[in-house]
């Protein structure tokens, strides 16, 4: 598993989960999100949206307390959309064209598969995050 942020200014570096790691809420919050995610996301930029969808680890408890006191404006729960790939920018469009590259060759074991994603996260082209922002405007 894979974490990322994006937006018209720029992305996050990309984030790893290792293979066997048990993704619960104290795991997402306290190693996803406070050592990874939200400190590449404060590089960015100091004013954000934080968009996810209501996939049970987003919706702990744990998660739910830090997105209050950390990141600007908390959208509450009930306004999540459900877990909808359709309404996320990196699961419609993103991804999409990150597969197109990491599987242009053949991928033997995961060390190769962690090389050719990171490989194909530096070639994409911030286009694409852009177009991919214009078209989730379109979605909501």
């Amino acid at each position: 598993m894979v974490s990322v942020g994006v937006s018209a200014l720029d992305r996050t570096s990309i984030h790893f989960v290792e293979p066997g790691v048990r993704v619960n809420g104290r795991y997402y919050r306290d190693v996803l999100l406070m050592q990874e995610l939200l400190p590449d996301i404060r590089q960015l930029s100091e004013i954000y949206v934080f968009q996810q969808d209501s996939v049970p680890v987003h919706r702990a408890r744990e998660a739910v307390d830090l997105f209050t006191k950390e990141t600007p404006d908390f959208i509450r729960l009930t306004l999540w959309p459900p877990n909808s790939p359709d309404l996320n920018t990196v699961d419609y469009k993103v991804w999409s064209v990150m597969q197109e590259k990491v599987y242009r060759k053949w991928i033997s074991d995961v060390d190769v598969l962690r090389s050719c994603i990171l490989t194909a996260w530096d070639e994409l082209r911030q286009r694409v995050i852009d177009t991919a922002v214009t078209q989730w405007r379109a979605r909501q």
